[in-house]
């Protein structure tokens, strides 16, 4: 239903729905310390709004894995023309077609809550990661605010955030360490290492 529900709109997505605070997007990204070379895993990357602003920060030789379940998205994603190492991938966040420690970081800029298994994914994520590798959770809105809008959308009612106590239990179940929690009316930020 989720896919349904992200294929439908994919043609007005930019105009409607993705963040459009593009200062908002570039301070995100430099939050998440990223450096050149590194290759990263892009989780709900939808219509790619999000992937200029990681491939500034890996440059030339970074590369990223742009996973999305809902194909127009990527498909509106890929006719942007991005310049960068990209590999695009239909897929779920439970079922990530790329291979074990392959990733430096694994970023879920707006898709979180839309992960059906959630400790699966967060499994699945550290899988892909390298040693060492880390997991961002983000959002440019509150959590509050996100589930706010779920919970009025049918097809996303379930599609909730969790708190950061229950998110921080998920992750360290799924075998990640120095968990970073942040939560303000301005955004919601998650960091968390891949225990060895």
């Amino acid at each position: 239903m989720t896919r349904d529900y992200f294929n439908a709109r994919a043609d007005n997505w930019d105009a409607q729905s993705a963040e459009k605070d593009a200062g908002k997007l570039a301070r995100l990204s430099r939050r998440l310390g990223l450096k050149p070379g590194m290759y990263v895993l892009d989780i709900g990357t939808g219509t790619g709004v999000f992937l200029p602003y990681l491939l500034r920060e890996i440059g030339v030789e970074g590369c990223i894995f742009a996973l999305d379940i809902a194909e127009r998205m990527l498909s509106k994603a890929r006719l942007k023309n991005l310049s960068g190492k990209l590999d695009f991938l239909c897929a779920s966040a439970e079922d990530v077609p790329v291979a074990s420690g392959t990733c430096d970081a694994v970023v879920c800029y707006s898709s979180f809550p839309h992960f059906k298994n959630k400790v699966q994914a967060l499994q699945e994520i550290k899988r892909v990661l390298k040693k060492g590798g880390r997991v961002f959770i983000c959002h440019t809105s509150s959590r509050d605010s996100i589930n706010r809008v779920h919970r009025q959308v049918p097809e996303l009612h379930e599609d909730v955030l969790p708190s950061g106590e229950d998110l921080a239990a998920l992750l360290i179940m799924a075998g990640y360490t120095e968990i970073i929690i942040e939560e303000t009316e301005e955004g919601f930020f998650v960091s968390a290492r891949r225990a060895d």
